[in-house]
């Protein structure tokens, strides 16, 4: 019989020059005051930056090290066969005070093939935004690589960029390949692959506390980006209560939402995976077996894989993202 139960990690802070102190604010999050924390790490498997567990008996243990000792257990067979050691997803918070670069991510091919490494196909929820808050995901038209490097050239590469106004519970999926941005005034919280890898084509003629600018990758980014346009960047979800509502489900992740005002009980018995849950609203209690623990909002929790059913009570009205990969 395992020892495992849900899992709370502490959440790593990421200063970034476009951070602020929202995470703290609207979270609860323990970080310093002062910092421009743009990113809370809130599960992640990234060599370096391994979560530590904040709960039970195994508090003060890495991810890492739980995989290896509890393989399938905490993360599923299938999982583990392709993963390994490597926990395979990013959970951040991520508060945007000021724009983030217009960036792009690899595929899995060209990652492996340039650094050993996934690619990072990723989505975002919008958990607030200031009026007239906006974002940067794909093309508005039809582009080409020549059409792309000229008004790159010529800083006016904002021309060929989708522009989407956004409110909190936007739903963006951000395949590999999309070029994007996050802009200030939005939080949210994104899922991805096990990846940092980020090239940037542009970032708003910026210069740090010592008078240079951020690197870019425009090279690197050619052959990452898909110059494919789309009808609609946004993904349009439902509003049922009470029920999972799909959010997101591609090879890497699947993303539900569940907005709960009573008892819901959770049934993963034919999943083969963990599951995460990222509380965005209220607060509820997880019940698993005879024992329980409480969540609130800000707060995220790794469901081992040989939990196949658990029980949500809702404090008051709650949402929270469910994440598990098929």
């Amino acid at each position: 019989m395992s020892t495992l139960y849900p899992l709370k990690f502490k959440p790593i802070p990421r200063e970034m020059v476009w951070g602020g102190s929202k995470l703290q604010k609207l979270y609860n999050k323990e970080f310093p005051a002062d910092s421009k924390i743009g990113e809370s790490w809130e599960i992640s498997g990234i060599g370096g930056t391994i979560s530590v567990v904040d709960n039970g008996h195994l508090e003060g243990n890495n991810l890492q090290e739980l995989i290896e000792i509890y393989m399938g257990d905490l993360v599923g067979e299938k999982v583990f066969e392709k993963y390994g050691i490597e926990f395979p997803l990013l959970i951040k918070l991520i508060d945007a005070t000021d724009d983030l670069s217009v960036q792009v991510h690899p595929d899995d091919q060209l990652a492996a093939r340039r650094h050993n490494s996934f690619g990072k196909t990723e989505m975002w929820y919008v958990l607030e935004a200031e009026p007239d808050a906006e974002l940067i995901t794909g093309f508005n038209r039809e582009v080409n690589a020549g059409v792309y490097k000229e008004k790159l050239k010529s800083g006016k590469l904002l021309e060929l960029m989708n522009i989407e106004k956004v409110q909190p519970e936007d739903v963006y999926f951000i395949p590999a390949g999309r070029v994007h941005a996050i802009r200030k005034g939005i939080v949210l919280a994104e899922i991805q692959q096990t990846s940092d890898l980020t090239y940037r084509v542009y970032d708003w003629d910026r210069l740090d506390d010592k008078g240079n600018s951020r690197q870019l990758h425009i090279d690197e980014a050619m052959e990452a980006i898909d110059f494919g346009f789309h009808d609609d960047y946004r993904t349009i979800a439902g509003n049922d209560m009470n029920v999972p509502v799909l959010l997101a489900d591609c090879e890497y992740f699947t993303t539900n939402r569940i907005r709960f005002d009573m008892k819901v009980v959770r049934d993963y018995i034919l999943i083969d995976s963990f599951v995460i849950y990222i509380c965005t609203g209220g607060e509820f209690n997880l019940a698993w077996g005879n024992d329980s623990i409480g969540i609130k909002k800000g707060e995220t929790v790794l469901i081992p894989a040989d939990i196949v059913e658990v029980t949500l009570t809702p404090e008051a009205p709650a949402c929270l993202l469910e994440v598990f990969i098929k």
